[in-house]
């Protein structure tokens, strides 16, 4: 196979509509947009949401609670998937990345104490829960706060 040889499969490219060239064409004159009207002018058309003038659903709904714009959002990794490292290693965000147990950094990583630890790590982490902490030093592990 050549890069000229090359070709589409069918079906896989469609030619855009172009409209306004003609009676005959079948979207000619007002070019498929019907006769006046808010969809005939240009720039014309309703918003995401708008209900025809009646107040929208999001605005008919109560609004409740409090969102905070400085929440810090933490990568969450339980004690029990530590155990894939190897003794006495070094487990920092790049290792957990890299063995799949973090997709991504966010704010930083937080151990958390669900399950048991059965190697002797050093844990390097932007955050750790108590019962974390506990687990780790029990294994023989130290724990290192980023």
């Amino acid at each position: 196979m050549k890069l000229n040889e090359l070709t589409y499969t069918e079906g896989a490219r469609k030619k855009r509509k172009r409209v306004g060239r003609g009676t005959s064409s079948g979207s000619g004159k007002t070019s498929g947009r019907g006769q006046k009207g808010q969809g005939a002018r240009s720039g014309g058309g309703k918003k995401p949401g708008f209900e025809g003038g009646q107040t929208p659903l999001f605005r008919r709904l109560p609004k409740r609670g409090f969102t905070n714009i400085n929440r810090k959002e933490y990568a969450i990794v339980n004690v029990e998937a530590l155990n894939n490292f190897e003794a006495n290693s070094v487990v920092d965000t790049e290792s957990l990345i890299n063995a799949g147990l973090v997709k991504k950094e966010l704010d930083g990583v937080k151990i958390l104490g669900n399950g048991e630890l059965k190697v002797a790590l050093t844990v390097k982490a932007k955050k750790f829960s108590a019962s974390a902490v506990k687990a780790i030093e029990a294994a023989g592990g130290k724990t290192e706060v980023i």
